[in-house]
């Protein structure tokens, strides 16, 4: 196996420890130095103990010795990282573990690997996991998606694992949209519960969010029935039900008022303004989307908010 992580995060270290069960892989982080003192992830992933077969380097040569290469890197930060180190990865292939929508241009992952390294046979890993599932070695699921099927099916036997099985598709687009959007709807169902809604409200909103999911997908030239799969329904329903999500947290502490650690990565709100700005340009009706966009924003309350989707227009469902 010739694979390299790059990101040590809690997704990008529990990808690493979970590979690292089927035979040498390389962690480039940062804290490599701490790292390879405790051997685990003391800051992000604490108790999750590194195997022997796992190095963590601050390298990036040493970790670019690999084949296939793991971007477990915050999404908006994807293209600078991808434009700096172009010529060194050139060639690989490059698996984004990221899942959102680029703020400034509305592009998903798999399109900004191929415009910023062409050459790079360009994947997403996406799908319903939490990163201490996946270190703890608990059975887990995920969607690969690559536009060449051969890519695909090369990364689905090396990625797999005996605990972390993956499924794949040539669908990147769905792919990327169905892990995007779903955080939009998750920040949406912890601003329900938060607010004190209940929960015939969430279940409300994860379904019609998931209708608004499937819209985008199809505007975006997806297949619909991708977002039935892991990738969709199955992480919509991981994030919308569990205070272990961090855009699911957000919606709590909108909700209810109170003050959420700015340090903290959330996919989902650079997400919302993006999608509803082009849900705004294309007249694609994503209501709950937009209610969350304004709520991020503050141009809108949760009363406001609340009184905008339930006085729409009756529908056909």
């Amino acid at each position: 196996m010739s694979v390299c992580v790059l990101g040590g995060g809690a997704f990008g270290t529990a990808l690493a420890i979970s590979l690292a069960g089927k035979g040498h892989v390389t962690l480039w982080a940062r804290d490599a130095g701490n790292m390879n003192t405790t051997r685990e992830n003391t800051k992000r992933l604490p108790g999750c103990r590194f195997p022997d077969t796992l190095a963590v380097t601050q390298d990036f040569a040493e970790a670019l010795s690999a084949q296939t290469v793991l971007l477990a890197l915050p999404m908006q930060k994807m293209r600078g990282f991808l434009q700096d180190h172009a010529k060194e990865l050139a060639g690989k292939t490059l698996v984004a573990c990221c899942k959102g929508v680029e703020l400034s241009t509305g592009a998903g992952p798999v399109q900004i690997i191929t415009e910023e390294v062409p050459s790079a046979k360009a994947a997403i890993l996406t799908g319903p996991s939490f990163a201490s599932d996946i270190a703890r070695g608990l059975p887990t699921a995920l969607t690969i998606a690559a536009g060449d099927d051969a890519t695909a099916r090369e990364l689905q036997q090396e990625l797999t694992t005996s605990t972390l099985r993956l499924y794949r598709t040539t669908d990147t687009i769905g792919a990327e949209l169905g892990g995007a959007l779903k955080n939009v709807v998750a920040i949406a169902c912890g601003i329900a519960i938060g607010a004190g809604m209940g929960e015939s409200a969430r279940a409300a909103l994860m379904t019609r969010g998931y209708a608004e999911m499937q819209r985008m997908a199809a505007f975006r030239g997806a297949d619909p029935d991708t977002l039935a799969g892991l990738s969709g329904f199955g992480d919509l329903t991981l994030t919308c039900t569990s205070e272990g999500s961090r855009n699911y947290r957000l919606g709590l502490s909108l909700g209810r008022g109170d003050t959420f650690d700015a340090s903290t990565t959330v996919e989902g709100a650079a997400t919302a303004r993006a999608v509803a700005r082009v849900a705004t340009q294309e007249g694609l009706d994503m209501p709950i989307t937009m209610a969350v966009a304004g709520l991020l924003d503050k141009t809108l309350d949760v009363r406001e908010a609340v009184h905008s989707l339930l006085t729409r227009p009756l529908k056909e469902e």
